[in-house]
């Protein structure tokens, strides 16, 4: 059949040459051989798709088969795409009342903003400017000095590689990797952003955080240190409840180091030596702060809103007194879109060496450790992103671990909120 099909053709491109073309016998060889060829090669190909289709059947149909796709190359990602501008601005009045003292108010200001580049591969740079100078546990600033220039530092500088679902590679100044119950800042105040590199993963029900960071990495320093932590956790599922709970241990080794900031003899609460009392350049930390921590938090609804009650507990195992702290707190609603809003209360006790006081809540008690006291606060979402807040330190002490006795405390602070 095809050897006629073969002539056919032959025939029919002979037939469309002009009539007075002469088509010589070595012309008419030389077409009928190359036809030939051609009829070879559809041959061929028949018998290759038959033999595929023979290979389809036997795996079961189409869908069964093993087929090799190339792989897509990525698309390019425009500039729009990659690069992301985020920030907020903060509005603060503030009231501090401690006992034998007088009273003081002032008004601050807080602003942040923040590049973040998506690189291929998974890949995440950003980079943070704020206020506040180089305080680690806030970037406030307060207003005054007739209207001078204020401080910008930088906040964070981070490199985070995503290499599957979950993941993360995280290094440089990063946000602080570790899960908070309630947002609380009883073991890390809220802008505490550690220098150093973490790692972790997070499913859909358990998660694990990693890092090793720097309180001093400059060996010409007399205290470089490093410091790590690994915590852990699962999320259960309590009926129309969600419990999140876990453990947590950091070890802190700064036994016999002089203080990271604020002076060298500021400690934040915690226990110190000197080998000299009047010469406060020679104090050091007296412990270490080896924290093991237990934290759950159950997340319901009460009233058609959304609610938390949380609790956190820690013990420094390398202490030999005041060594535990807890805390315990409950919040009501959720201040984001238009119109909502949230209460909520919490009572913490942090005993003077039970945490590292350089890094924990500078707002409780007077900030650091050996603190006790109740906490009040709410917000209401005027829109998306503007929120009004009260925060409210009622009957704070502070003091009462390695002082005769302790101070009382309170501290009124109101917040005008503008993210984008």
């Amino acid at each position: 059949m095809r050897k006629q099909l073969m002539g056919l053709c032959i025939a029919g491109t002979l037939a469309a040459a002009p009539a007075t073309a002469a088509v010589s016998e070595r012309d008419f060889a030389q077409l009928r051989a190359e036809m030939g060829a051609l009829v070879d090669r559809v041959e061929a190909l028949e018998r290759e798709n038959a033999h595929l289709r023979e290979l389809v059947a036997d795996e079961g149909g189409v869908e069964g088969a093993a087929v090799v796709v190339a792989p897509a190359r990525e698309r390019p990602l425009d500039w729009s795409e990659r690069i992301k501008l985020s920030g907020d601005f903060r509005y603060r009045y503030e009231e501090i009342d401690v006992e034998d003292l007088a009273t003081r108010d002032r008004n601050r200001i807080r602003a942040r903003a923040r590049i973040t580049a998506r690189l291929p591969g998974n890949v995440e740079v950003a980079t943070e400017i704020a206020t506040g100078g180089d305080n680690p546990l806030s970037a406030n600033q307060t207003l005054g000095g007739g209207a001078t220039r204020k401080d910008l530092g930088l906040n964070l500088a981070y490199a985070r590689w995503r290499p599957v679902e979950g993941a993360y590679l995280t290094a440089g100044k990063m946000k602080n990797p570790f899960y908070r119950p309630g947002d609380t800042g009883m073991l890390w105040d809220d802008d505490y952003n550690p220098e150093g590199i973490g790692a972790g993963w997070a499913g859909d029900r358990w998660f694990v955080h990693g890092l090793v960071s720097w309180l001093e990495s400059d060996s010409v320093a007399d205290n470089k240190q490093a410091t790590s932590g690994l915590q852990g956790g699962i999320k259960l599922a309590l009926g129309d409840a969600r419990l999140t709970t876990g453990l947590g241990y950091f070890d802190i080794p700064v036994a016999g180091e002089a203080p990271f900031f604020g002076g060298p003899d500021v400690f934040f609460g915690n226990s110190f030596s000197c080998v000299d009392p009047d010469v406060r350049e020679q104090c050091r930390y007296r412990y270490d702060y080896e924290e093991l921590e237990w934290f759950a938090a159950l997340d319901f609804s009460a009233f058609s809103l959304p609610a938390v009650l949380y609790a956190d507990a820690v013990q420094n195992l390398a202490a030999d007194d005041f060594d535990r702290g807890w805390l315990v707190g409950l919040r009501l609603g959720e201040a984001g879109a238009r119109g909502t809003w949230e209460l909520g209360y919490q009572y913490e006790d942090l005993e003077a060496d039970a945490a590292l006081g350089l890094v924990t809540d500078s707002n409780f008690a007077a900030g650091g450790t050996d603190g006790r006291g109740h906490k009040l606060y709410g917000m209401y979402a005027l829109e998306r992103g503007v929120k009004l807040g009260l925060t409210w330190f009622i009957n704070n002490e502070f003091g009462a671990d390695r002082q005769p006795r302790a101070l009382t405390y309170d501290r009124v602070i109101l917040d005008a909120r503008f993210k984008y």
